[in-house]
């Protein structure tokens, strides 16, 4: 799950040889694509060490700026930006994959380029001043997770030169100090991962995650439903508990037919997607299940990449299409052997959500054991006392006689 990626620097000049368009940044690509036997694959596009930006513009007070860049094996990402009399700021992110890199999209069924389109989040920013984010941002579209990190970007450069004034970006000004992931060195042209060394002193025990509550929507509809508490095991040198905290995270994702993904992002330190499908138990019955899960873990102090994890080959969480899954007890995801996800209190409907509730439930089977071993429990608890009411009334009897004998 380590990787690595390269930093972009683009300075476009004006006829006059000025700086009007000036950017520097690192980005990635988490892309789900399908594959000729209509199963689904996770894959990273990288930027190389060769980046092109042709078709670049400098703009001005009628035409929008333009950053571009080409990289790969046809692969290109632009956005443009729009300048009123006192701001500029992002409009939209034009980003294109090409499925014949067989490198990166091995047995792809879809040829060619791929054109995702999605609108920029940045905030209005002052002519002449810098904009600059350090921590992670990222958007997702379509089967598509764009990560960008260590950003440093002016459109409409006045008088060729880049301002002082630094404007930044809404991860960089946390209210409350970030949870610090294992760190990895600071990166400039390319990133290097490394774990940081284990803590001298004794780790607190971490307790079990809150639970958190999470849905999507389809149009005005509820279309997936999902209470969970969600704890990480990341196994490198030594294990580390990471515990994702639902007042932190935003859910997003994708509801179908037949498959529907849920994406929790945890403040962008920690990624996870559940992707589900549904498969028929008979000529007449369907029942829906999990079948991936992908993590991508994020350091929260520059945003960089740490590690990225999938596992495509889950049969978990299956209950009949129409009601919903319920596991109480704590489960564990297998990722890979360096990460897993603890579960807590899950409660899940994937599909065919009605009146923004849960359908009835199908337990797993630790839940129905402990079920059924409570009365049974029970049951030997009077059994038990029955007995030894039984014992006592026959001693007394016997007692009782010895009396009537002896007198």
């Amino acid at each position: 799950g380590f990787f690595q990626s390269y930093a972009v620097e683009v300075d476009v000049k004006d006829a006059s040889n000025a700086t009007c368009l000036y950017a520097k940044w690192m980005m990635k690509f988490l892309i789900k694509y399908e594959t000729n036997s209509s199963d689904y694959r996770n894959t990273t596009l990288n930027l190389s060490s060769t980046v092109t930006h042709n078709g670049s513009v400098c703009g001005n007070d009628t035409q929008a700026a333009l950053l571009a860049v080409q990289f790969g094996e046809g692969h290109s990402w632009s956005i443009n930006f729009t300048k009123t009399n006192e701001t500029y700021q992002g409009g939209f992110i034009t980003f294109i994959y090409n499925t014949n890199d067989t490198a990166v999209f091995p047995d792809a069924k879809r040829k060619g380029p791929v054109t995702i389109v999605v609108k920029d989040t940045m905030r209005p920013v002052q002519l002449n001043s810098v904009f600059v984010c350090h921590n992670t941002d990222s958007l997702e579209a379509e089967n598509v997770t764009q990560i960008f990190w260590n950003v440093t970007v002016q459109a409409f450069v006045q008088n060729g030169t880049i301002g002082k004034k630094e404007s930044r970006c809404r991860a960089d000004t946390p209210t409350s100090a970030p949870t610090v992931l294992p760190t990895i060195a600071n990166v400039t042209t390319a990133s290097t991962t490394t774990w940081s060394p284990a803590p001298t002193t004794a780790p607190k025990p971490v307790e079990n995650p809150d639970t958190g509550n999470y849905s999507l929507k389809s149009g005005n509809k509820t279309c997936l439903l999902a209470t969970v508490g969600l704890q990480l095991n990341v196994s490198q040198d030594k294990p580390v508990l990471i515990n994702i905290n639902p007042k932190t995270t935003v859910a997003d994702g994708t509801c179908g037919n037949t498959t529907a993904v849920l994406r929790l992002n945890d403040g962008n330190s920690t990624l996870i997607g559940f992707t589900f499908v549904v498969k028929n138990a008979s000529a007449s019955v369907q029942k829906f299940y999990l079948k991936e899960v992908n993590v991508t873990l994020l350091n929260s102090l520059n945003g960089s990449v740490i590690s990225n994890a999938d596992n495509n080959n889950f049969s978990k969480w299956d209950a009949f299409l129409g009601s919903s899954y319920m596991c109480r007890k704590e489960q564990t995801l297998e990722i890979n052997e360096n990460l897993q996800i603890h579960t807590f209190n899950l409660w899940i409907q994937p599909f065919l959500v009605k009146a923004d509730k849960f359908s009835t439930a199908e337990e797993c089977f630790a839940d129905s054991e402990l079920n059924f071993l409570i009365p049974i429990a029970v049951g030997l608890a009077l059994g038990f006392l029955i007995i030894l009411v039984f014992i006592s009334y026959i001693i007394g009897r016997r007692k009782s006689r010895t009396g009537y004998q002896s007198v």
